[in-house]
C-alpha cells in the first residue's frame, strides 16, 4: 500500500471538497491508503455521504487548524493542528509516503523545511506547478513563490529538481530547460540571471540547458522545465491564471450572445470542451515542494474535490516513480560547490 497523509482541514472548502476528492483518489487507486488530518466528527459527518473503502481510510484527530491569516512562523508551533501533525507524521513514519494540503501556503512551505527538513545538499526548497502547454503537456515552473530572492546556487538546484519532477511525474525522459529571463540572448538580464546562465551552462552532464526563455515560452516554447526566482514566478504563474481565465470567460459570454453564437456553439462544442481540459490548471492537482525529504504537494486554497483527487494521484505518482532518489542521484552528478564560486571569490 501507498500510504499518503491529507490535511484535511486544509483549504477553503474543507473539509468537504477534501473528503470527497479522498473518496475519489481511494476509487481511482486501489493500492492507496490515506491518512486523513484534522477534526473527526467534521470528517466523519463529510465520509458518511460517500462510499470507500474503510480499510484504507484512516483518521487522525487533529483539534486545531491553521488560519490562512496565521503568520507561518507561528503557525507551525500549532501542533495539535491538522498540517503540523501530517508534517510529524510524515517524518517519523518510513512507511509514509507523500502529504497534500490545501491549507496555508507559509505553514506548508516554513513546516517543510524545519519539521521535514531538505535532501541533503538542497539550499531551499521550491514552489514547482505543472503549466499546461500548446503541445499537450505541461512545463514545470520553478520556483514560484517559495523564494522571493535566490542566489545562481539556487537557481541551479531549482533546475535540477524540476528536472527529476519531470522525469518521475511526467515521463519526460531529457527534459529541456530554460532561464526565465527577459529576452533570450546570452548576455540580457540582471546579474542573477547573468550568472545563472554561464552555470546553467555548465552543468550538461545533468540537465539540458537550453538558454533563455521569456514569459510566452513557458507555454509556447519547447522547454520543459523554467528555471526563476519566486518573486517572477509568483508573477508569471498568476499572469497566466489570470490570462486562461479572461480567455474561457470571454469565451462564455460571446458564444451566448446571441442565438447564431449559441447555434455556432452547439457545433464547436466538443473542440471547446476539448480546449478547456488543455488549459486545466489543476488537473495535476497543485505544486509539489520540490526538495523536500519525501513529496510534499501544495494545492490551491479554492481546490475542489476533483483537484484533492488529482493531487493525491500525483503524489502517488511521483512516489512509485522515485522522485526523491531521482533527485540525490541527479545531485551526485554536479558537483555545484566547485562549479559556483562562494561569496567573495569573484
Amino acid at each position: 500500500m501507498i500510504k499518503i497523509l491529507l490535511d484535511a482541514m486544509g483549504g477553503d472548502y474543507a473539509p468537504a471538497a477534501t473528503v470527497e476528492g479522498a473518496c475519489t483518489a481511494l476509487s481511482n487507486d486501489k493500492e492507496l491508503y490515506l491518512i486523513l488530518t484534522g477534526r473527526k466528527s467534521e470528517i466523519e459527518a463529510e465520509l458518511a455521504k460517500h462510499k470507500y473503502d474503510p480499510s484504507r481510510l484512516e483518521i487522525v484527530d487533529c483539534p486545531d487548524v491553521i488560519d490562512m491569516n496565521d503568520i507561518p512562523t507561528e503557525a507551525i508551533k500549532k501542533r495539535g493542528s491538522s498540517l503540523v501533525t501530517a508534517y510529524w507524521m510524515l517524518k517519523k513514519q518510513d512507511d509514509i509516503c507523500a502529504l497534500v494540503t490545501a491549507g496555508s501556503t507559509g505553514a506548508t512551505i516554513v513546516g517543510g523545511q524545519l519539521i521535514l527538513g531538505r535532501i541533503r545538499g538542497i539550499k531551499r526548497p521550491a514552489l514547482c506547478p505543472a503549466i499546461p502547454n500548446h503541445r499537450g503537456g505541461v512545463t514545470m515552473l520553478c520556483d514560484c513563490g517559495a523564494n522571493a530572492e535566490c542566489k545562481p546556487v539556487m537557481l541551479c538546484q531549482f533546475a535540477v529538481l524540476a528536472s527529476a519532477y519531470a522525469k518521475a511525474g511526467f515521463g519526460i525522459e531529457k527534459p529541456r530547460v530554460g532561464l526565465l529571463n527577459n529576452g533570450t540572448e546570452e548576455h540580457k538580464g540582471d546579474p542573477l540571471r547573468r550568472e545563472t546562465y554561464k552555470y546553467l551552462s555548465g552543468m550538461g552532464n545533468v540537465i539540458d540547458f537550453a538558454g533563455n526563455i521569456e514569459g510566452r515560452d513557458i507555454m509556447l516554447g519547447d522547454v520543459d522545465v523554467a528555471v526563476t526566482d519566486g518573486f517572477s514566478g509568483n508573477i508569471a504563474l498568476k499572469s497566466i491564471e489570470g490570462c486562461g481565465k479572461m480567455v474561457l470567460g470571454v469565451m462564455k459570454k460571446e458564444l451566448s450572445a446571441t442565438l447564431r453564437s449559441k447555434i455556432g456553439y452547439l457545433f464547436a462544442k466538443k473542440a471547446i470542451k476539448n480546449m478547456r481540459g488543455q488549459l486545466d490548471f489543476e488537473k495535476v492537482g497543485g505544486a509539489l515542494l520540490l526538495g523536500l525529504k519525501k513529496p510534499v504537494i501544495k494545492s490551491h486554497g479554492s481546490s475542489k474535490p476533483q483537484t484533492i483527487a488529482a493531487a493525491v494521484a500525483n503524489a502517488a505518482r511521483i512516489h512509485r516513480n522515485g522522485l526523491v532518489p531521482t533527485v540525490e542521484k541527479m545531485l551526485e552528478s554536479v558537483d555545484l560547490d566547485s562549479l559556483i564560486p562562494a561569496e567573495g571569490e569573484e
